[in-house]
């Protein structure tokens, strides 16, 4: 008789199950995330049938934890927000306040104590990583103004969670309401430490990890080992994660991020990216897996009006405070409008958020089915406001300066002809296109680049060749095509 343990079980299951209902979602175009959250919620302890193990799964969701920031991390762009921070800074502060303050007033209706409300409203404040830069690249719409304005508006509030993650454990005893005013000073001396701890972190990072990191990623890659390399970026990864919650008493989630944000200014941080990719996703999936393996379906009966409160703020209010703040800062309507849109959902950073508050007994488990549903309903509706935008698109125009006319158009941008006769056309300029591009130079032959990617376009325009932009799905077309002539060439 084979030994089944489990550990299979719960992975067989949950990815089985995971690819079954996330085709399906993805068949009637709504997210992924949806099926695989809706995956857990089968296999959990609220409906019948067949119950994985929640606390293997729970530890799979933390490597996929681990994972998610630090691909957060890998596409961090402080020259990014530096373009955008004059709106991204303040507008995602106020959007959060504004989404913070209206959460705990959810909270304090249903009776929940100040610091259950204050975790709560701050879940329901942070849009999904996943779900916008999705929804962005769907429409290329990424390096579109409005595209900027919205990554860099993520960057903030991924930034703010991630210093919400590291002080919240520490505060715990305040937000929990049984701290007393003579615990006061312990308090403090428990955050100083907590951030001493943090400060330190980041200043070995940058100091030994921004030098050492680099380094032993060049050296790999010219090992010429494709497996030695894909193994060295999860190295770095988990390893530095686990070695700042063992070492510095900090979140693995942050010590991820930072790994990811280190790497980031190599210039293997995009290959580095590809490589780690299909574990990424793997791991992905089983964190939102065992996140719906939480839910409890019976929120959406037992507590109707809670329910409809979150989704109010969710689908909303933080649309149109984000409506509201893009105006005042003299931006079009339509990237008004293209921001509201992308911050009607909330995702991974509410669910992680969440886990921690139910965990520090800050946040009552129906507080985590309320930011759960709101997740999995915001998502599935999210798409139509997108619509919505594309059919009402003539109007906006009609009501927009005509000195902004342009910007209401971006995504339409025309690319400009080129100079260039008989060239050849090298659609990306990967590590395949790279490879193409040395050969037609050494051989004095012309060629266009298309590429998709800013840091990779502005770093063959510093070659002096040329570059245009162009979408992922014509680089995707191309990939055959690359492989073909670094056979034959």
């Amino acid at each position: 008789m084979p030994h089944h343990t489990p550990l299979i079980g719960t992975l067989v299951i949950a990815i089985v199950l995971a690819f079954i209902l996330g085709a399906a979602a993805n068949r009637l175009r709504i997210s992924p995330l949806v099926g695989y959250v809706l995956a857990g919620v089968l296999v959990g302890p609220f409906t019948p049938g067949y119950v994985a193990d929640q606390a293997l799964a729970s530890d799979l969701a933390e490597i996929g934890v681990i994972l998610l920031m630090f691909g957060v991390g890998l596409h961090f762009s402080l020259k990014d927000l530096l373009s955008v921070k004059a709106i991204a800074i303040p507008g995602a502060v106020a959007q959060m306040l504004v989404a913070t303050l209206l959460g705990m007033g959810v909270a304090r209706l249903s009776g929940w104590p100040a610091g259950a409300g204050f975790v709560f409203g701050l879940a329901l404040s942070v849009a999904s990583t996943v779900v916008l830069t999705r929804a962005l690249q769907e429409r290329h719409l990424m390096e579109t103004e409005r595209g900027r304005i919205a990554v860099g508006w993520l960057v903030v509030q991924d930034l703010a969670m991630v210093l919400a993650l590291v002080l919240i454990p520490a505060l715990a005893g305040v937000l929990a309401g049984g701290a007393t005013a003579a615990a006061f000073d312990d308090i403090l001396r428990t955050v100083g430490i907590t951030l001493a701890k943090v400060f330190a972190f980041v200043a070995l990072m940058l100091v030994v990890g921004q030098r050492v990191i680099p380094e032993i990623l060049h050296y790999v890659a010219h090992t010429g080992s494709r497996e030695l390399f894909r193994l060295a970026v999860l190295a770095i990864a988990l390893g530095v994660a686990y070695g700042a919650a063992q070492l510095f008493g900090i979140s693995f989630a942050l010590g991820a991020f930072f790994a990811g944000m280190i790497l980031s200014e190599s210039t293997l941080s995009q290959r580095a990216a590809e490589e780690s990719l299909p574990l990424r996703d793997a791991f992905a999936v089983l964190f939102f897996v065992s996140v719906g393996m939480l839910f409890n379906p019976a929120i959406l009966l037992r507590n109707p009006f809670s329910l409809t409160a979150t989704l109010v703020v969710i689908l909303f209010c933080n649309p149109v405070a984000a409506f509201l703040i893009v105006r005042l800062f003299r931006h079009p309507v339509a990237t008004a409008l293209t921001l509201g849109a992308s911050l009607a959902q909330i995702g991974e950073f509410s669910f992680i958020l969440a886990a921690l508050g139910v965990n520090l007994k800050i946040l009552p488990p129906e507080g985590q089915d309320l930011i759960l549903a709101g997740a999995i309903l915001s998502i599935l509706v999210n798409p139509f406001y997108f619509a919505a935008i594309t059919r009402l698109k003539a109007k906006f125009q009609l009501i927009e300066p005509s000195g902004n006319l342009a910007a209401a158009n971006e995504e339409e941008e025309e690319i400009p002809p080129t100079s260039l006769q008989e060239h050849a056309v090298i659609a990306g300029y990967g590590r395949v296109g790279g490879i193409v591009g040395e050969r037609l130079q050494r051989e004095g032959k012309p060629f266009l680049v298309i590429e998709e990617r800013q840091k990779v376009a502005e770093a063959v325009r510093k070659q002096a060749l040329e570059v245009t932009k162009g979408a992922s799905t014509d680089v995707d077309k191309a990939r055959a095509v690359y492989e073909w002539i670094v056979e034959n060439t």
